[in-house]
């Protein structure tokens, strides 16, 4: 079997002895090579580069956003029987991907239940979410997610924290938490504009839903003030305590959406002790949660930050994702 390594080698978990351990571990069983990303975008060029030469599987050690590269690789022109496996040997802070397919979140615990895998020759197919939108200079784009998009409050903590990390600050769980906390008390999240959420086949302008927020073409349209989905569980980690936005999402399922329609202290507190503690997830008056969705599009009369599986992808007024089931065969 022919892989592929691709290394973050500043990832949060990746030292130079894990990378010996998971080289050599690999390589008992393996014709591998081992590349080290040079710096955003690398990790894609990459898998793109692997699945054009017709190799059989690409592990990636590194944390979600190495994760997201590769898999954007690999899917460049889209599922097909011939692209690579992947595997994904968790080298993050958060490791959200990995630990949602089982993998422990050590690095050489996740090497040897990688290898155990490979030898009993355990695969699956996963779904995975498929977002489209505009970049800055107004051309269509789309990208492959993994395990959740934002629009709003979400990804503008996403970008407050790229921007800390760029001046040493190191990726945390805790970064995140004091960041959000931040924008919440400064009131960033009350001057966003009311994102609209619209379900249904038809792509498109938001449609008038009736009281019963489905409108008479079947398509389905409510306004939040927050907006994340999810296409598995957890949405994410406070280290070892997985978040439950969505506790019914699946890589076997559509998509799932938490939206929270008013953004006062005492309900926003409310929903997130719910997705710390309790199993059923976000609920009540101020929740709106949709399961197993084929499309969703957000859209909203002002640009709001946009991000994909924790990467700050810019400011965007529409963004449509849509579930592609058993796109990408994983090692598990």
């Amino acid at each position: 079997m022919r892989a592929l390594l691709v290394v973050n080698p500043i990832a949060t978990a990746t030292t130079q002895r894990v990378r010996e351990v998971l080289v050599s571990a690999l390589a008992a069983d393996l014709s591998v090579d081992v590349v080290a990303t040079k710096g955003r975008g690398h990790a894609t060029e990459l898998a793109e580069r692997a699945a054009g030469n017709g190799l059989d599987l690409v592990v990636a050690l590194g944390g979600d956003g190495t994760v997201n590269e590769i898999v954007n690789g690999l899917l460049r022109s889209g599922p097909a029987p011939n692209v690579p496996a992947f595997a994904v040997v968790p080298g993050g802070s958060t490791n959200v991907f990995a630990r949602a397919l089982g993998y422990s979140a050590s690095p050489v615990e996740a090497t040897g239940e990688l290898l155990e895998a490979l030898r009993d020759g355990r695969s699956r197919r996963i779904g995975l979410g498929h977002a489209t939108f505009t970049d800055p200079s107004g051309s269509d784009q789309s990208r492959w997610f993994t395990f959740c998009a934002g629009l709003g409050l979400d990804a503008a903590v996403v970008e407050q924290v790229e921007r800390k990390r760029v001046h040493g600050r190191r990726n945390t769980p805790g970064l995140y938490l004091r960041s959000a906390l931040g924008r919440f008390i400064r009131g960033t999240g009350h001057r966003h504009p009311p994102i609209t959420v619209t379900t249904g086949e038809r792509p498109g302008p938001a449609v008038a839903a009736d009281p019963d927020g489905v409108g008479s073409d079947g398509v389905g349209s409510e306004q939040v003030l927050v907006a994340v989905v999810c296409n598995t569980m957890p949405w994410t980690y406070l280290n070892a305590r997985p978040v439950r936005a969505c506790p019914d999402a699946s890589f076997d399922s559509g998509l799932d959406l938490i939206g929270l329609r008013r953004l006062r202290v005492s309900t926003t507190a409310r929903s997130g002790l719910q997705m710390l503690h309790g199993r059923r997830g976000p609920h009540g008056r101020n929740v709106l949660a949709l399961h197993d969705q084929p499309m969703i599009t957000l859209t909203t009369a002002r640009e709001l930050p946009f991000q994909l599986d924790g990467e700050y992808i810019g400011p965007q007024t529409e963004v449509t994702v849509r579930s592609r089931p058993r796109a990408l065969r994983v090692i598990v």
